[in-house]
């Protein structure tokens, strides 16, 4: 997963995240009026919604994690 965590102590709710991402990975929690992630899966970590957020309050990994394998398949 690229976009790790929203902080909900930091994020007021404004909406810029959501506006700056291109693929709608967040959206509004309807009962605490947050962003929330919807799809971290669709995430490209293009970092815009960390960059434009004014409180600070996400955080995307710049590294994608997949899961272990090794050459056995095992």
């Amino acid at each position: 997963m690229a976009i790790e965590k929203i902080d909900e102590t930091l994020c007021n709710g404004c909406g810029i995240c959501i506006n700056s991402c291109a693929v709608d990975v967040l959206v509004i929690d309807e009962k605490t009026k947050k962003a929330k992630i919807a799809y971290p899966k669709d995430c490209m970590m293009c970092m815009m919604c960390e960059t434009d957020c004014p409180r600070h309050a996400i955080y995307v990994s710049p590294f994608e994690i997949r899961p272990y394998t090794t050459s056995f398949g095992v």
